[in-house]
């Protein structure tokens, strides 16, 4: 298929569809401003300065037609996020409206921008790398606090400043290396490759492993609630949520399927899912709410597994205990047993809720710093590993072999800002992006 023309005037509806009180058409490309003002009436695009606003109404040139009262802001190439001179139409947010104006751009020239275009000309024009143009897909898919941060650190370049200073400690590396290789005569001193390389290593690891903290920020974290019948699961689930989503009786069995619900512990997005009580049973129904839960759990992120303090303590079901969290529940009431595996809680007075929010989120999120940025793109954790797989050939390689894998090492690095890579990679990237964008 290949990259669309950098040289075309591409024009798109910029907002989510549906009512709303503004609406943006977006125009990028040489000649914008000058099909532009074939709609405008008012003040001049080509006589406004870059980043300023003015009032007019959009016309219909061949109708003369007024299709809206309208704000026109103008950007000036190389200075505007395309690189390109590019202007927005700031509408009322019918849809009709902005189908209007957006079908009289195209009949003037424009033609209809490609999913993530606009961002993808930043890319192409040297505007942000390949890894600051999927931070800004991030930024705008981000339901989550913590899934927002990261995004914007990312479209700050935090990510792409971490690779090019790794790359430079590699390139220097490189570049001893050659001329020990070629210029021995010289008196070049031996590369010390091992030494060199560990620091990149660890930064490699360091970043790797930020990684499962990175993908849950961004697309959310699974946690079953399981335990045997009456253990507080949905008592639990309504406490953590501060509403009732789940019907608690104190008849055990109650819930026989699964009931899931959405909420967020410390900017993270979650999906909390409360399960059939496992116990053995005869009842069909009730057997297969059982295996269902089992099932979830085994799927889930994180497993919360629940035991009435209040009850003797059952034996354990089989579960991957690496993955779970013990909970004692209706800790308010008299305890038959204690442990210090188990965190105590009570739905009914709130004791121990945040204390287990807290280490809700350490399991979910482990040691990645807070304030740093975490690789959450499926794309750059492959290319880092495959630069680790490199370096760690390197270290026990002689020294020509060893160059090849560095280069091979700073080829993988280089992919994640989008250097050298094919048009396959970047269209994959692009296609994900909303039109207007």
């Amino acid at each position: 298929m290949g990259l669309p023309s950098l040289n075309d005037v591409i024009a798109a509806i910029a907002t989510p569809p549906g009512k709303g009180a503004v609406g943006i058409v977006r125009v990028s490309g040489n000649g914008s401003l000058e099909l532009v003002s074939r709609l405008w009436q008012g003040k001049s695009p080509s006589r406004l300065r870059g980043g300023r606003f003015t009032y007019g109404k959009i016309r219909d040139p061949r109708t003369q037609e007024i299709l809206d009262d309208a704000l026109l802001l103008v950007f000036r190439g190389p200075h505007s996020y395309t690189g390109q001179d590019s202007a927005e139409l700031h509408t009322h947010g019918s849809p009709a409206v902005l189908r209007r104006v957006l079908q009289t751009l195209f009949e003037l020239g424009a033609r209809p921008a490609q999913p993530g275009e606009f961002t993808l000309r930043a890319y192409l024009n040297g505007k942000m790398d390949l890894a600051q143009a999927e931070a800004v897909l991030s930024l705008v898919e981000s339901e989550s606090e913590a899934a927002r941060r990261q995004a914007l650190r990312g479209l700050s370049a935090g990510l792409s400043r971490r690779i090019a200073a790794l790359s430079e400690q590699l390139f220097s590396l490189l570049a001893h290396i050659q001329a020990w290789l070629d210029y021995p005569e010289e008196g070049v001193e031996p590369a010390r490759i091992h030494e060199t390389l560990e620091p990149a290593l660890r930064e490699i690891q360091h970043l790797l492993a930020t990684a499962p903290a990175g993908r849950i920020a961004q697309k959310g974290a699974r946690i079953a609630l399981v335990g045997a019948p009456n253990a507080g699961k949905s008592s639990l689930l309504n406490a953590l949520l501060g509403y009732e989503r789940a019907i608690v009786t104190p008849i055990p069995g109650t819930t026989r399927d699964y009931l899931e619900a959405p909420l967020e512990i410390a900017g993270v997005p979650l999906v909390a899912i409360d399960t059939a009580g496992l116990r053995e049973t005869e009842d069909v129904v009730e057997q297969s709410g059982v295996e269902r839960a089992l099932q979830i759990a085994q799927e889930a992120d994180l497993i919360l597994y629940l035991a009435d303090q209040s009850q003797p303590l059952p034996p354990p079901p089989a579960l991957p205990w690496e993955r779970t969290l013990k909970v004692a529940t209706k800790a308010d009431l008299p305890a038959a047993w204690s442990s210090a595996e188990y965190l105590e809680v009570s739905s009914q007075t709130g004791l121990g809720l945040e204390a287990l929010r807290q280490h809700i989120h350490q399991r979910l999120l482990g040691e990645a710093p807070e304030g740093e940025i975490w690789v959450s793109n499926e794309r750059h954790v492959e290319a880092l590993r495959r630069a680790e797989a490199h370096l760690q050939e390197a270290q026990g390689a002689p020294e020509d072999l060893a160059g090849v894998s560095i280069e091979m090492a700073l080829d993988a690095l280089a992919e994640i800002l989008g250097k050298d890579v094919s048009e396959e990679v970047i269209e994959r990237v692009f296609r994900n992006f909303c039109v207007g964008k």
